[in-house]
């Protein structure tokens, strides 16, 4: 099995592309994804109810892992819906930090990732160590870095070796030996699947993990464990 830890659906207002939850669907089947967690940009862009309602209609229709928004420019209304999140069921949640240009040097983001860290939730950031990793360190966070380059592999090494709870996705881990330096350094279980189907080049990242000298055991954690995992769902 393969899930992707980063799936959209949706319109880019930035870019006005759109992709619809059957139109990702589509694209997935033909890579060869089986699924994962996916998050509507309505939600991350301008309206959360109806943006986790759209989240939630497509995970329900296609067997996905719903990952709600909260909007940060709101950040009293984000904590108010990161308890209702909670409460609903979810495991997962995503901050859009980078879409709505909230710096990790902004307390809001540590605020609300030390609550959603309270509510046992896990957080799917758009973002880097380079870019909010101090605003999550040493608050037990559970985090899944979306955006982490492979020239700041050996950032997330260092950091992961002193924060259990944070992995990476692979979107952006691209040259030929960061997969691998990760999982020798802090193990497998901190790099999660991760191509933005859809939006970005899955296939570079699948050819990636063809030709990768992970185990059998490594890969499946890699491409479907951690996520389930993390989603609260057994392996």
């Amino acid at each position: 099995m393969i899930l992707d830890c980063d799936l959209l659906v949706g319109r880019d207002i930035a870019t006005g592309r759109r992709r619809t939850p059957a139109e990702l669907a589509q694209r997935l089947a033909v890579a060869g994804i089986d699924g994962g967690a996916v998050t509507s940009l309505r939600a991350l862009t301008f309206d959360p109810v109806s943006g986790n309602q759209e989240t939630a209609q497509a995970a329900k229709d296609h067997g996905w892992i719903a990952a709600p928004g909260v909007d940060l420019r709101n950040p009293v209304d984000a904590e108010a819906r990161l308890q209702q999140i909670a409460a609903d069921g979810h495991h997962l949640v995503r901050f859009a930090t980078t879409r709505q240009n909230i710096p990790g040097t902004a307390p809001r983001l540590r605020l609300l990732a030390r609550r959603a860290t309270e509510l046992g939730l896990t957080l799917l950031v758009e973002g880097s160590t380079r870019t909010v990793g101090l605003a999550l360190m040493g608050i037990g966070a559970s985090v899944v870095l979306l955006d982490q380059h492979f020239y700041d592999a050996g950032e997330f090494i260092l950091v992961a070796r002193e924060e259990p709870g944070f992995h990476t996705s692979t979107r952006l881990l691209g040259n030929p030996e960061a997969w691998e330096q990760i999982v020798t350094e802090v193990g497998a279980e901190r790099l999660v699947l991760g191509t933005r189907a859809g939006w970005s080049e899955e296939h570079s990242v699948l050819e990636r993990l063809h030709s990768s000298g992970l185990s059998p055991e490594q890969r499946e954690l890699v491409t479907s464990g951690n996520l389930r995992r993390l989603a609260g769902e057994n392996s």
